[in-house]
């Protein structure tokens, strides 16, 4: 089994050791880096590459979002996913956060095993958003003026990519999608990895955005 690899940013010492102490009980995952401020988690995550890092919006000096920036522009860490953590639902910083290339957000309060699961579902290359707030969260985000996306439409998904982004964009999941059209969650899986490939989303959360942007999805 592949093991995950997180990296904690975070300029509270008690919120790092509790998110590391958690982790690092479970199979599957290890921490190898935590840092304090933006600009070292920007070092931490180029010197370690994991595979998910658990950054905290506000930090000294350049702040997580700008950390999470750095991050998805730099071609070496394609790899990396962001999980942008945040004390409250509708932090304005979290729009932000999307912007960047965050592949989704947290509450601070999180129950343990909710963070555990965002771990293993940002790495797996899902896109999260706490529930409470996802499609509302989204809908806003993409009708905000804000810097243009690669450009790109949809004009050359299928008509089955065009299905599964709709859904997608609805917040439903591999399996409910495949559910419903009667195929497998891996068919879901590679639709969607294509529709992405076709609008240059990085991934399932900048899909969704471009779904709502383009005027594929409607709120």
């Amino acid at each position: 089994m592949a093991v995950i690899r997180v990296v904690l940013a975070d300029d509270q010492v008690l919120v790092r050791s509790g998110f590391a102490a958690l982790l690092r009980v479970e199979a599957g995952v290890t921490v190898v880096g935590e840092a304090d401020d933006g600009e070292a988690a920007v070092a931490v995550v180029a010197e370690t590459r994991p595979d998910v890092v658990l950054m905290d919006v506000r930090m000294p000096g350049i702040d997580g979002i700008e950390a999470t920036r750095r991050i998805v522009a730099d071609e070496r860490l394609s790899g990396v996913r962001v999980i942008m953590l945040t004390t409250f639902d509708l932090d304005e910083y979290v729009f932000d956060a999307l912007r960047a290339g965050a592949s989704g957000f947290l509450l601070k309060h999180t129950k343990p095993a909710d963070l555990v699961e965002a771990v293993r579902v940002v790495a797996a290359g899902d896109a999260l958003l706490s529930p409470s707030v996802t499609r509302r969260l989204i809908a806003e985000f993409a009708t905000r003026p804000s810097r243009p996306m690669p450009r790109a439409d949809g004009s050359a998904f299928t008509e089955r990519e065009h299905e599964v982004v709709q859904r997608v964009a609805h917040g439903m999941s591999n399996e409910e999608i495949a559910q419903e059209f009667v195929i497998s969650s891996a068919t879901v899986r590679t639709h969607v990895s294509r529709a992405m490939a076709k609008v240059n989303a990085r991934d399932r959360a900048q899909l969704v955005v471009f779904a709502y942007r383009s005027g594929l999805v409607h709120v």
